[in-house]
């Protein structure tokens, strides 16, 4: 039997060894999670809602210990672990208070005779979610939640380095009351994965990740004919415009690459600097990361912890030396500091440009590229010029400027102006191109899995 361990990324030390499961015992889970199911079923949301609200309570009682355990599986600054807590309360909360009114049943009128039709929204079973280590709980919550509500019942492959995370969430949830085996949680290989999605009573997919993971798993999902939602990344760029304030595009840009030790699908990536700003934006920012304190996750001085593991720290410092031997410049950071840990410096790069993964690919840690534009219609198309689009942001004292830019221009899903946020449990969430498809949040995930049902009365 081969197991999994978890491992501190800040220390070095090994955690928690789990067994991974056999397909069998995989499998077993998924068919009790569809049994509860089909009692869950049968509660209106105004039912479900209380369930919801008390594990937003239970959560925020062990909000110390759930954040604790995220930061030694994850490295997380802890205080960052603690208001990804409370947003998970939110979320149920949100889930609680809207879903009823969300899903309720719709009157309309039938166009072709004039008679009445209701619109019902209806739930299909279990869904399987896949989802990243680089908020254990958060990624969980805001499918669970959405889908709770709903009256689905919810199987999650969390990442193997916060196992430990992904258990305690579920246990948290049944403390609060939810029926034991509606939300399950499988400790599987890739193999016995690709197997669940095509399991006849998995009935939706939804996956966070890198884009080559959405790839595999919506290509698998495609042929089980399974619905699915991907949420998978991106190298969001953030654009400081001509007549930008450049006190308020230095404190979001530093807050924006370096929030969760810049491991976050919608954290700034790349700046886009119009040429009239560029060297007192650059001269900031640089004095800014500069002065980043690097250390103990645990310590509420630090701005810095270590990266998640080790293999992504091998990751972030080839990504890096790529970068530079293709001719981007480190104006600081970009070396590997001697100490235990997975810890990667505050790096600035400049002199970024096409083919080097600073300008094409998405860097997973507190790495800047920072790239310089002519005006702000040059910013903009190079804004534009990748792959990914997730998010992205603007900086401009004209707001209603940029907010033509950002409604009419900017070919993401979510975009800041003059502020930096990664979610909000009442704005959707998701991008377009290589960053998926589909939404979460304000509403829109408790409709990505539901049966939309037509009811026409004589």
């Amino acid at each position: 039997m081969s197991t999994i361990s978890t491992i501190n990324p800040a220390t070095e030390e090994t955690l928690q060894t789990y067994d991974v499961m056999s397909e069998k015992e995989a499998t077993d889970l998924l068919d009790a999670c569809h049994a509860a199911f089909l009692e869950w079923r049968g509660l209106t949301h105004a039912d479900r809602a209380p369930y919801l609200k008390n594990i937003a309570q239970k959560l925020r009682d062990h909000a110390e210990e759930l954040a604790d355990l995220m930061t030694k599986e994850t490295g997380k600054l802890l205080k960052d672990g603690r208001v990804e807590v409370e947003l998970c309360a939110a979320l149920f909360e949100y889930s609680a208070e809207n879903g009823p009114r969300e899903l309720a049943d719709e009157e309309r009128e039938q166009a072709l005779n004039g008679k009445r039709g209701i619109v019902s929204y209806q739930p299909v079973g279990v869904i399987y979610s896949i989802q990243p280590w680089n908020f254990p709980a958060y990624q969980v919550v805001r499918v669970l939640a959405a889908n709770l509500i709903a009256g689905n019942g919810c199987v999650l492959k969390h990442a193997s380095i916060c196992t430990g995370s992904g258990l305690r969430l579920r246990e948290l949830c049944i403390e609060a009351g939810l029926p034991e085996n509606l939300f399950q949680v499988v400790i599987i290989d890739h193999d016995t994965s690709d197997k669940l999605i095509a399991h006849p009573k998995v009935r939706g997919v939804t996956l966070t990740g890198s884009d080559g993971a959405g790839r595999h798993v919506g290509s698998v999902a495609a042929k089980a004919l399974k619905k699915t939602v991907l949420e998978l990344g991106s190298n969001d760029a953030y654009l400081v415009l001509e007549d930008a304030d450049i006190e308020t595009a230095v404190k979001y840009s530093v807050m924006g690459r370096l929030y969760n030790n810049g491991e976050t699908c919608v954290s700034a990536k790349r700046f886009i600097v119009t040429d009239k700003v560029y060297d007192a934006f650059v001269e900031a920012y640089v004095d800014q990361m500069k002065a980043i304190t690097m250390g103990d996750p645990t310590d509420k001085d630090t701005k810095l912890g270590p990266l998640s593991s080790q293999d992504q720290f091998e990751t972030v410092k080839e990504q890096v030396e790529t970068s530079v031997a293709k001719g981007a410049k480190a104006l600081c950071g970009g070396e590997v500091p001697d100490r235990k840990g997975a810890y990667y410096p505050a790096t600035v790069l400049v002199d970024v440009a096409p083919g080097m993964p600073a300008y094409d690919d998405e860097i997973f840690g507190p790495v800047a590229a920072i790239i310089r534009a002519k005006d702000d219609q040059d910013a903009m198309r190079l804004a534009n010029d990748s792959r990914y689009g997730l998010g992205g942001g603007i900086f401009c004292k004209d707001e209603e400027h940029a907010i033509k830019l950002a409604r009419d221009h900017f070919d993401t899903g979510m975009i800041r102006i003059n502020s930096f946020g990664a979610a909000d449990p009442n704005m959707p969430f998701g991008g377009v191109k290589d960053s998926g498809y589909g939404r979460e949040h304000g509403g829109f995930g408790m409709k990505e899995f539901v049966n939309v049902k037509s009811i026409f009365l004589p």
